[in-house]
């Protein structure tokens, strides 16, 4: 008898198997890691996704250490700033890492976006993942615009002030709605304290879930590749993709050098050149704001001046907002627009590729526009890119059922 008991008392496995007793952690890391098979001519392009996980852990991390030191009121908030640059230990450094992560966010999210349009990644079956994927990008633009108001500097509270506006365009309910972001008759403390509660509980909250969601979605259909194949319809003897190999240790070992070389290139900014001559963090936010004095030119950071270039773009300003709206929304339908038979570029005809390639340059041009004067030239040509930007969208169902393609390879094929 004793003997049974002992037996009974004795470690079968050790931790590791205490753990899977009451929670499936060997076999989530299989399915979603070591036996997870993903196409082996991965190449550069697919890196972004995880850097844009690196970014989200550092902007969550540097953000928690300075809601310790921030407060969110209108007439302390820009002080309680200066004190974090000036007084907090290593708050510099905290704050800078913080706002230079921000931009480094919209890089790498608007690289894996492009990637997606490169090889035809929101194509059957990944049009849930790629909709997940605008909601999060929908999520980030909300959580940046929340975090550009809490400096309380002059740019913050002018650009937040005719963004917010924008809404009062809509018709019968504009007032209201302007009113009810704000909380108050104009911008104030009530909103300052909105948009902080936003930017550090809700939003993060629905930026991880989101995360979360995309990548489950992404691991049950399987990764796109550069030739747009799907892996799972050949598999060999053993039931693996022939054209597969593990994402552990194979693509986790090329994604840490990326990771490496990321950081690498985010530390020289953050040292050397933090504000980016007034792209990362503009020049008037270093004053306080000043609702009695607007700066000579309003433009809000630079991962938000395509969208606002359109805006600009038009003279009314109900239609103006409206096409900004359009312009951020458009994206969205790509699975349903493009009408190829193939996915990836590399099988695409002349067609497609000089439409991405007008599409890239009107998208950059419009980001650069954005933060010139709303005046001359400088509307008439974001008047022309507005234009080019949308016909990209309106006209893929025509060029891309027209464009002569190349016949897709059986296999996977390695590109040096």
């Amino acid at each position: 008898m004793a003997r049974v008991e002992a037996e009974v008392g004795k470690p079968q496995g050790g931790l590791l198997k205490w753990i899977d007793d009451r929670f499936p952690l060997t076999k989530t890391l299989k399915y979603h890691v070591t036996e997870y098979y993903a196409s082996k001519n991965f190449n550069v392009w697919y890196v972004f996704g995880v850097l844009a996980f690196v970014v989200l852990f550092i902007q969550l991390f540097t953000g928690l250490f300075l809601t310790m030191n921030y407060k969110p009121s209108a007439a302390e908030a820009f002080a309680s700033v200066e004190y974090i640059m000036r007084d907090v230990e290593w708050g510099w450094l905290i704050r800078y890492v913080h706002s230079t992560g921000a931009s480094f966010f919209f890089i790498v999210v608007y690289l894996h976006m492009f990637r997606a349009m490169l090889y035809g990644s929101y194509k059957k079956p990944r049009e849930l993942i790629w909709l997940i994927g605008m909601l999060i990008f929908f999520v980030l633009m909300a959580e940046a615009f929340a975090g550009y108001l809490l400096p309380w500097g002059q740019m913050s509270y002018w650009g937040a002030q005719v963004i917010i506006s924008l809404f009062g365009a809509i018709p019968g309910i504009g007032d209201a709605l302007v009113e009810f972001i704000r909380g108050d008759y104009s911008i104030s403390d009530i909103t300052l304290n909105r948009f902080f509660a936003l930017h550090v509980i809700a939003l993060p909250l629905a930026l991880i879930g989101l995360v979360f969601v995309h990548i489950v979605a992404l691991h049950e259909v399987g990764s796109n590749n550069p030739d747009g194949i799907e892996i799972k319809e050949n598999k060999g003897p053993d039931g693996v993709p022939v054209d597969g190999v593990a994402f552990h240790p194979y693509h986790t070992s090329k994604d840490l050098v990326a990771i490496v070389i990321f950081l690498m290139i985010f530390s020289a900014v953050v040292f050397f050149a933090p504000e980016m001559g007034g792209y990362f963090l503009e020049h008037a936010n270093f004053e306080p704001a000043n609702l009695r004095a607007t700066p000579e030119h309003i433009a809000p950071v630079w991962y938000f001046t395509p969208f606002y270039a359109i805006l600009r773009a038009v003279p009314d300003k109900l239609w103006g907002a409206i096409l900004m709206a359009l312009a951020v929304l458009l994206p969205m339908f790509l699975p349903w627009l493009d009408k190829s038979r193939v996915r990836s570029i590399r099988y695409r005809g002349w067609m497609y590729k000089t439409a991405l390639t007008v599409f890239v340059v009107s998208f950059l041009t419009l980001g650069w526009l954005g933060v010139q004067p709303a005046e001359g030239i400088y509307v008439r040509a974001a008047q022309v890119f507005t234009a080019l930007y949308f016909l990209f969208f309106l006209l893929m169902p025509y060029y891309t059922t027209i464009d002569k393609t190349k016949p897709v390879p059986d296999r996977v094929v390695a590109h040096g």
